[in-house]
C-alpha cells in the first residue's frame, strides 16, 4: 500500500515473472556423476538431452528436481516409450526444442534442418556429439546448446553440463560445469 499526501491509499500487486534455473546435461550412458545433484541444487528444472542410459538414471534424477528430457540413440526401448524423441515446450516465453541428434551450426542434421528453418525455437538443444557448445546462430535467431556429455563413455576428453537462467525472454547466467577427464570418477 502507498499513502499519497492526498490521503488517498492505492494498493497494487507488481506481476514479476519468475526466473527458471535450469541443469542441462547429456549422455549420461547409464552413469549419473553425483556430483550433479550439488551443481543442481539451486536449479528448478533438470533437461536430459538424450542417451540416458537407463531408467536408473532419470528415476534419480527426479528425485532431485523436476525433469524433462528426451531419448537417445543408445536409449532402449522403456526409455523410448517413458521419453520422446522431442521435446517442444515454451518456458517463461522461450520457446525449446530439444532433441538427441541435432548436428550444430550451421550443419544441422537433415532429419531436423527443414523444420529448424520453417519454425525456429529460441532455443535449440541438442546432445550426440559430447561436444559441449553455446553459440548464437543469426541465420536462424536462435541460441543453440549443447551440453557436451557427463557420463564416462565416449569419445569426449572432459565431462560437461550447463547451468543457466531463463528470466523471462532472456537466456543468461550461463555456466559451463566441469566434471573432470572422460573415465573418472
Amino acid at each position: 500500500d502507498v499513502t499519497f499526501g492526498c490521503g488517498r491509499i492505492l494498493s497494487f500487486s507488481p506481476i514479476f515473472a519468475p526466473m527458471k534455473r535450469i541443469g542441462l546435461l547429456s549422455d549420461t550412458h547409464g552413469w549419473l556423476d553425483p556430483r550433479l545433484q550439488e551443481h543442481f541444487a539451486a536449479c528448478d528444472e533438470i533437461w536430459h538431452a538424450g542417451d540416458i542410459g537407463g531408467k536408473h538414471v532419470t528415476d534419480e534424477l527426479q528425485r532431485w528436481k523436476p525433469l524433462r528430457a528426451i531419448h537417445g540413440n543408445i536409449d532402449d526401448a522403456t526409455t523410448r516409450l517413458d521419453f520422446p524423441a522431442h521435446q517442444r515446450f515454451t518456458i517463461e516465453g522461450v520457446r525449446v526444442w530439444m532433441t538427441h541428434i541435432g548436428g550444430r551450426p550451421p550443419r544441422y542434421d537433415p532429419a531436423v534442418r527443414d523444420e529448424l528453418k520453417r519454425d525456429s525455437p529460441t532455443l535449440f538443444i541438442c546432445g550426440h556429439s559430447h561436444i559441449c557448445m553455446v553459440k548464437f546462430d543469426p541465420a536462424l535467431n536462435m541460441l543453440y546448446m549443447n551440453p557436451g556429455a557427463t557420463g564416462r563413455h565416449g569419445w569426449h576428453k572432459v565431462r560437461t553440463a550447463l547451468r543457466f537462467t531463463i528470466d523471462g525472454p532472456k537466456l543468461k547466467d550461463l555456466e559451463v560445469i566441469e566434471l573432470g577427464m572422460r573415465g573418472a570418477k
